[in-house]
C-alpha cells in the first residue's frame, strides 16, 4: 500500500467534528490506467439515523485495471467537518466494500449540522501499481430520522359535520437523543376512501414551532386521513399511518 497523503487518515467509526478538522481539498488524480466505474451507498437509499440504535451500511466500489484490484481506501466526508472512515473494507475481483457503523450517541453527539448532503472519496490501488484517487466520487443524503403522526376526531362523525386533524412532525435530534418537533414545514393532508387504494392530497398545511399539524374538514365519506411529508436535505420522507374515520 502506498503512503497516503493525510486526506486518507481517519480515527474509525468517529466523526472528524469531535476529534479532527476535515483536511485541505486534493486534486484528484491516477497512475496507469486504474479507473473507479461505480459506486453505491447504503443501496442507493439514504443513510437515515434516529436517536439511539446504530446505524449499519455499506459502500460498495467497482473498478477496472489490466492487472486486477487490490486494495480500496473509501472514506466519507460530510458537512461540520463530519468524516466517517469503515469498520472493514474488502475487495473481491472487481469490487470493493466498506461497512460502516454509525452510532448516534458516540460518532453524532451534539452534532445535528453533520446532516445533509455527504461525499464518498476513494483512493483504489491495482496489483500492477497502479492507482485512482477521486474526490466526491458519489454523493448522498446522510440524514436525521423523521415521524408523523396523524388523528381524526370526532369519530365516528355525522355526514357534513366539521373533523378536525391533528399530527405531529419529528425528527431526531442528536443533541438530546430526543425526537423534536419540525417547525414551518409544508405537509400534505391526504384522504383514502374505504375501498380505494391510494391517498388523494386534500391541502397542505405547515407545521407549528413544535412540529405540530391542525386542519378541519367536511365529514364526506368513510375512509382513512393521514399527514404525508416530502422530506428535505436533512430529513427523509415520512407519511403517517391512516386513522380510519367512519362517517354515519
Amino acid at each position: 500500500m502506498r503512503m497516503r497523503t493525510s486526506a486518507g487518515v481517519v480515527v474509525a467509526g468517529a466523526l472528524a467534528a469531535s476529534v479532527l478538522a476535515v483536511p485541505a481539498a486534493q486534486a484528484s488524480g491516477r497512475l496507469g490506467d486504474t479507473a473507479i466505474t461505480k459506486v453505491t451507498v447504503n443501496g442507493g437509499a439514504a443513510v437515515v439515523v434516529g436517536t439511539s440504535t446504530a446505524k449499519k451500511f455499506s459502500v460498495t466500489l467497482t473498478a477496472k485495471d489490466d492487472s486486477g484490484i487490490s486494495e480500496a481506501d473509501i472514506t466519507l466526508f460530510g458537512p461540520s467537518f463530519g468524516m466517517l472512515s469503515p469498520s472493514s473494507t474488502s475487495c473481491s475481483g472487481n469490487t470493493c466494500t466498506a461497512k460502516f457503523v454509525v452510532d448516534p450517541k458516540v460518532d453524532l453527539a451534539y452534532d445535528n449540522g453533520v446532516a445533509g448532503t455527504w461525499y464518498v472519496d476513494a483512493w483504489v490501488d491495482a496489483n500492477d501499481g497502479d492507482y485512482v484517487w477521486t474526490e466526491k466520487v458519489k454523493s448522498f443524503k446522510f440524514q436525521r430520522a423523521s415521524k408523523l403522526t396523524v388523528n381524526a376526531s370526532p369519530e365516528p362523525v355525522k355526514k357534513g359535520r366539521t373533523v378536525t386533524v391533528t399530527g405531529k412532525l419529528t425528527r431526531a435530534n442528536w443533541d438530546t437523543f430526543k425526537y423534536h418537533g419540525y417547525a414551518k414545514q409544508s405537509v400534505q393532508l391526504q384522504f383514502k376512501k374505504k375501498g380505494a387504494k391510494s391517498y388523494s392530497t386534500v391541502k397542505t398545511v405547515k407545521s407549528s414551532a413544535t412540529g405540530g399539524l391542525k386542519t378541519t374538514v367536511k365529514a364526506s365519506k368513510d375512509g382513512h386521513w393521514r399527514y404525508s411529508f416530502a422530506g428535505t436535505s436533512t430529513t427523509p420522507a415520512v407519511s403517517a399511518g391512516g386513522d380510519y374515520l367512519d362517517v354515519k
